[in-house]
């Protein structure tokens, strides 16, 4: 007996009428996903129309009764890809900070030591970010993309594609800003009060520094492999720095210091401890 849960694919997708919206949908995804798999190029000419067509499974007729054109469907793709422009880095992240903290629970007994573990939580989490980065075909999508919006002539697309990727790039920033706030508190921290920095500016450097060698390291492959015995300021000891570690820990120290409101009791050690261990440093 077949399964009936299984979704139909191929002709047997096209047996059923779509509706013209569910049509746009299956042809914007299917798309999507053609360009995370392949990268996206300025000009867009790697991507068939026809071949999109037959792997959204919809109907030829359709498809051209809403895109009589295929620049008006690229036109659309642009716009689509635009609204979640900023691919997330990795979901992995947050298990690396358990694997991190656990290796290291007598570096929360001191303020010294727990200095070192957040310097140590930098030097790997920003290894471990920008390598997923450097390897993603979203993030070069992602980059092609910023090209694409530079060369559209003034006009309503570019301003779509403009105001999708302003919202996108608001949204990650905000989720950024928020993790390093809940990390920051949980090891009582706080922003330096005569930068009146706020997390979201935090976000913007952490960003741009990541990018900025990312984008370095498309012609230079050297800066992934680079790097430097060092003990920057609160280290635990001089140990291997990636550039993007160097560079994550400069901004970090440099806008944060020691909250000196906060008290440092055995029952805020344990909440700590369990903090950690469910780490909850994102929304839900």
């Amino acid at each position: 007996m077949a399964d009936s849960s299984t979704a139909p694919t191929g002709l047997a997708r096209r047996a059923r009428r779509l509706s013209d919206r569910e049509t746009q949908r299956r042809m914007l995804a299917a798309a999507v996903a053609m360009v995370n798999r392949a990268g996206l190029t300025v000009s867009l000419d790697h991507l068939s129309f026809e071949d999109i067509i037959r792997e959204a499974g919809v109907s030829r007729s359709a498809v051209y009764r809403h895109w009589p054109y295929k620049d008006l469907f690229f036109s659309d793709l642009v716009i689509e890809l635009a609204g979640d422009a900023t691919p997330p880095i990795a979901a992995d992240e947050l298990a690396l900070i358990g694997q991190i903290v656990a290796e290291r629970q007598d570096w929360l007994e001191t303020a010294e030591r727990r200095h070192g573990l957040i310097m140590e939580l930098f030097r790997q989490l920003a290894l471990f970010d920008f390598e997923a980065v450097h390897g993603s075909a979203a993030w070069r999508t992602y980059l092609a993309l910023h090209a694409t919006f530079l060369s559209l002539a003034d006009g309503r697309l570019r301003d779509q594609v403009q105001a999708a990727l302003a919202d996108s790039e608001r949204r990650r920033a905000s989720q950024i800003a928020s993790a390093w706030q809940r990390l920051t508190a949980l090891f009582g921290y706080r922003l330096r009060p005569e930068l009146a920095i706020t997390y979201e500016d935090v976000a913007t450097l952490l960003t741009a520094s990541l990018r900025g060698l990312v984008i370095q390291a498309l012609s230079d492959p050297g800066i992934a492999e680079r790097r430097l015995p060092a003990r920057p300021t609160g280290a635990a000891a001089e140990e291997q720095w990636s550039l993007p570690a160097l560079g994550l820990a400069s901004i970090a120290t440099a806008c944060l210091e020691p909250d000196p409101a906060v008290e440092w009791t055995g029952q805020r050690l344990a909440r700590l401890r369990q903090d950690l261990s469910r780490l909850e440093l994102a929304d839900p």
